[in-house]
């Protein structure tokens, strides 16, 4: 079985794990809502650590950049149910529902959702055909539990109205503070444009503007002087700190602190 395995291709997923695992960096297209069957699930991003154990549910913002730590517990797998809540499917429950956003979303991009009866029935009915090799989910059934997780997720937290159903694009944000706050994801500049607003030529036209170097200078410049402050002021090891500093591998790193800096990142420790 692939990891994570797709149920209901593009929406419902199951992720399985035997050891832990930490995810390099992770770009959530869409809203998306987790449902932890077992081990532990903590997901960092620029603003927010949230964990959470078996039983829990974790509404995840669309249009975010993050880390992911996968952990099973002592004697235990870590397994996880991950529903992709596509903007086409919450526009047709919508239209169907005649629902409205009302007030623009102003609350935390992610949200655990307290967990009560309805809630914990849904989160069961799931389980057989994910644990199951002969169970089968057709498109239909699947878009059925989908629809009713979005409804049972406004029944438990109405507010919920308006962060699932504001259809808007990104706004252009403020793209210095956006840099300053993620540059230690290892992710596209398309990406960043994506993120901030922007068209990718508008995104490194006001980058430029903003900082004065192009985006890939920038952001290689800000990891390696990172980097440095990490090893001398905070005496971490390169080893322990290159991969959260969006570099691909040690040996990269290392090459690039020295050509920067005009010795190995080893140095710096002696």
């Amino acid at each position: 079985m692939t990891n994570p395995a797709e149920i209901l291709p593009g929406v419902i997923f199951y992720g399985y794990l035997s050891a832990e695992r930490k995810e390099k960096v992770c770009f959530w297209n869409n809203h998306t809502l987790v449902l932890q069957v077992s081990g532990q699930f903590t997901m960092e991003t620029a603003g927010q650590t949230i964990s959470m154990t078996a039983g829990e549910m974790l509404l995840i913002g669309k249009n975010q950049l993050g880390t992911l730590t996968k952990t099973p517990l002592p004697g235990g797998n870590y397994e996880t149910i991950i529903i992709s809540l596509q903007e086409d499917l919450l526009r047709k429950i919508a239209l169907e529902e005649h629902i409205e956003a009302g007030l623009k979303y102003i609350g935390p991009p992610n949200i655990l959702i307290p967990t009560n009866e309805f809630l914990r029935g849904y989160f069961q009915s799931i389980i057989p055909y994910v644990r199951s090799l002969s169970a089968v989910l057709t498109e239909e059934m699947g878009m059925l539990k989908v629809k009713e997780g979005v409804k049972l997720l406004l029944n438990a937290m109405p507010g919920l109205r308006s962060f699932l159903f504001g259809f808007s694009e990104p706004h252009k944000i403020d793209l210095e503070k956006f840099m300053l706050t993620n540059f230690r994801f290892n992710v596209p500049v398309e990406k960043f444009a994506q993120l901030t607003g922007r068209s990718l030529a508008a995104f490194k036209r006001d980058f430029q503007k903003a900082f004065g170097v192009p985006p890939r200078q920038w952001l290689q410049d800000k990891r390696l002087n990172e980097a440095r402050h990490l090893i001398e002021h905070k005496h971490q090891k390169p080893s322990a700190i290159y991969l959260e500093l969006g570099f691909e591998s040690l040996s990269h790193f290392s090459h690039s602190f020295k050509k920067k800096f005009g010795k190995a990142p080893t140095a710096q420790l002696t």
